[in-house]
């Protein structure tokens, strides 16, 4: 196993994060104050993004990479000074907001600058400079105020994207879509060292360390499709098991790779270079940076308004979940299950969210507007048996090993009476299509909303040629496809939602071409999903 000495924070070190993770608003430096080493190359190899839009405000990031280097490049190992610009205009001739902010080296000289006083629902610029160096010009927006009208919302959902298994080529179309956001649902990174019958390979073999996760990430920000995307829109993330470890659940460990003595500091590494890379707001470190190793959750769930015609909804069901019941021989992991001979798979007192999340879902969808009301999350919400005939064969992995948190999700969908539900999932390498229904256990029960979950980016599925008959064995569903990679475009409206289903002809070609999977309408007020 890899040392994990960077996880051995000093009590100095400790502080320092703390307040480096407090710091995440704007400078006012003096000039005297800027620290700007010497590059060996362009510093912003890895390009920019943003993300976390609320109305008046969004979260910048970049992080600096001098050459093919990380941090490690810039010699002296100091905190640098980075200037950051947000404009009207492409061309910054009417510049609205500036500052400064620094790239600590402890958090892999990141910046992540949350730009307050926006105005609500318009597009801007923004860029980032180091000396005389400038990044790539970004392109981001605020939504709504929460009580403004809104015509349309244009959201893509994406999941899935393991780096051997093809070319990140679906952003290629993506960025013609004309979105207002991207909604990614996990498995942004795989920990794997690689594949049988890659299509290309993944450096640094196996993900464990802090350095291993910001390697993995930094791959990934180097793809040309993957970075375009990302400076295209913001983006609203959540994560699943890869962004750690292949089936992890909270503090136990999954089954892939070689066994790591210590889980939780591999949880910590791996939710500290999570926070590095992605465009999120210093709050999610519930106890600044260094308590994630002392086990501290990150929170990313949360909800977003998009004025009155959507709320956004995003899920953890990795973090706070129990184990996942009757995995043969009691390890770690996933395996498929037949409810029948395991007595834990019906125990109430399981959860896939955990209590507090519950809780916080409850009191949300209690509130809940007339609009569209959408739960991004990580897997698959309806129930999917894969034995044809009597009796059922469930994965327990997903929210059919944990049927009683499921319950108690649409249990209070209905209580709340919560209009206009629409679940947008992943996770499965699958296109899944149905309706949500009040009791999966009864084929007459109502339909309480609609739910469209997602193929993958690149990671391949299996099973392809099964998925008829699985289909035909859960009738909740109207449409499934495993044959195809791409993502899920989804425009909102007060009258409908309209979704289309984008395939990549050839996900081992870096210029693949796409096309048009299906399309399908939900009208307002009415959770049937039709064919368009």
């Amino acid at each position: 196993m890899k040392p994990s000495s960077s996880l051995n924070l000093s009590t100095e070190r400790r502080q320092f994060l703390q307040l480096a993770a407090a710091g995440a608003a704007t400078l006012c430096l003096p000039r005297s104050a800027w620290s700007q080493p010497r590059f060996g190359g362009n510093p912003f190899t890895l390009g920019v993004a943003s993300g976390s839009p609320t109305h008046d405000s969004v979260v910048l990031w970049t992080r600096l990479m001098a050459g093919d280097r990380p941090e490690a490049a810039l010699a002296d190992g100091r905190p640098v000074t980075v200037r950051w610009e947000v404009a009207h205009d492409e061309r910054f001739s009417r510049i609205v907001h500036s500052g400064q902010a620094q790239a600590l080296p402890e958090l892999a000289h990141s910046v992540h600058v949350e730009v307050p006083a926006l105005e609500p629902d318009r597009w801007y610029f923004y860029r980032f400079m180091v000396g005389e160096a400038a990044s790539p010009v970004g392109r981001t927006r605020t939504f709504p105020a929460p009580d403004a009208p809104a015509q349309k919302l244009r959201l893509a959902y994406a999941s899935c994207q393991r780096w051997e298994h093809g070319y990140f080529s679906a952003y290629r179309h993506m960025i013609q879509e004309d979105l207002d956001a991207v909604l990614f649902l996990g498995d942004y990174i795989y920990e794997y060292a690689g594949t049988s019958n890659p299509v290309r390979l993944p450096t640094g073999g196996w993900v464990i360390t802090l350095d291993d996760y910001r390697q993995r990430y930094a791959l990934h920000k180097g793809e040309a499709a993957l970075q375009a995307m990302h400076a295209a829109c913001p983006w609203l993330v959540t994560w699943d098991d890869h962004e750690v470890q292949n089936d992890y659940v909270g503090m136990e460990p999954g089954n892939s790779g070689p066994r790591v003595a210590d889980f939780a500091a591999r949880r910590a590494a791996a939710y500290q270079a999570y926070y590095e890379h992605m465009p999120l707001r210093a709050a999610v470190l519930t106890q600044a940076m260094a308590g994630l190793a002392g086990g501290a959750e990150m929170r990313i769930y949360g909800s977003t308004r998009f004025g009155r015609l959507a709320t956004l909804y995003r899920l953890d069901a990795r973090q706070y979940r129990d184990r996942q019941a009757c995995t043969p021989g009691g390890r770690p992991g996933s395996a498929t299950l037949n409810p029948e001979t395991c007595a834990l798979w019906n125990d109430p007192r399981r959860t896939f969210l955990g209590a507090a999340q519950e809780q916080w879902l409850d009191a949300a969808l209690a509130q809940a507007g007339p609009g569209w009301n959408v739960l991004g999350q990580q897997t698959l919400l309806g129930r999917r048996d894969f034995r044809t005939g009597p009796g059922q064969s469930l994965w327990n992995d997903g929210w059919d090993g944990y049927p009683a948190a499921r319950t108690r999700l649409t249990d209070s969908l209905r209580r709340h009476a919560v209009a206009n539900t629409v679940v947008l999932s992943g996770d499965v390498h699958e296109n899944w299509v149905g309706h949500v229904k009040a009791d999966f256990a009864e084929a007459a029960s109502p339909s309480i909303g609609v739910e469209f979950c997602g193929t993958s980016i690149t990671s391949r599925a299996g099973g392809a040629g099964k998925v008829p008959q699985v289909l035909a064995e859960n009738p909740h569903f109207v449409f499934a496809d495993a044959e195809h990679r791409g993502y899920g475009v989804v425009e909102f409206t007060p009258q409908r939602v309209s979704t289309t289903l984008r395939a990549v002809d050839d996900v081992r070609l870096p210029d693949s071409g796409i096309h048009t999977l299906a399309r399908f309408e939900v009208q307002a007020g009415r959770p049937v999903v039709e064919r368009a």
